[in-house]
């Protein structure tokens, strides 16, 4: 990642706000959750681990959620996917997918990190269709992600998004319990979500997995 100032928020992250919505289990087709507000228009959602039939739906919703009006080429979350899959860091079980009627809408993948050497987890990217943004998408994919997360016993999640849109998942500065974000300049934008297997002594600078690098 090059050094400066601070991302944007959504350098990383392009997950909505969400009016309202419930989740309850669906064993075949793992979380299906009702978004709308005051769900007045009420919509299914799936929200469950992605397949290798889901990859090139799954890489234009981040194309799509990052794209910038006027720009030629492809914003860097797509190529950033592309090499997070062929490298180690790559965690299957934490590439997520939202989908409403048979149409993928949002992704969000998860992968390898570290804190000092205790392995961890970095967060991102993740995106909404621009058109669906704002209908719990991207709630529904956070929740998801932790729970796996948290199943799978990884202590941590780091991020790098707004305190204010992921302090409702529980995230909090990563200074508050140690960690340090790869560029200091992020401030309070880097944060982390412990989980159960969580230590204290669980400490130090935090590591992205390598294609980050290029960020």
């Amino acid at each position: 990642m090059d050094g400066g100032s601070i991302p944007p928020s959504s350098t990383f992250s392009n997950a909505s706000r969400s009016p309202g919505w419930l989740l309850r289990s669906d064993p075949s087709a793992g979380i299906r959750c009702w978004t709308g507000a005051c769900f007045e228009q009420t919509v299914s959602m799936i929200v469950r681990r992605e397949t290798p039939a889901d990859v090139a739906a799954a890489r234009e919703v981040q194309v799509a959620a990052f794209h910038k009006q006027g720009a030629t080429h492809e914003p860097v979350e797509a190529p950033l996917l592309d090499a997070l899959r062929s490298c180690d860091s790559w965690i299957p079980e934490l590439s997520i997918i939202a989908e409403l009627d048979n149409t993928i809408v949002g992704h969000v993948v998860t992968t390898r990190g570290f804190v000092g050497d205790t392995p961890a987890l970095g967060l991102g990217p993740i995106g909404v269709l621009p058109t669906f943004q704002g209908r719990g998408v991207g709630l529904a994919l956070m929740h998801a992600t932790i729970g796996a997360a948290d199943a799978l016993g990884e202590p941590l999640i780091a991020l790098l998004g707004s305190p204010d849109y992921y302090a409702r998942f529980g995230f909090i500065a990563s200074t508050t319990i140690g960690v340090t974000a790869p560029q200091t300049a992020w401030g309070n934008h880097f944060q982390v979500r412990t989980l159960t297997t969580y230590r204290s002594e669980i400490r130090g600078p935090f590591t992205y997995a390598t294609p980050f690098d290029g960020v």
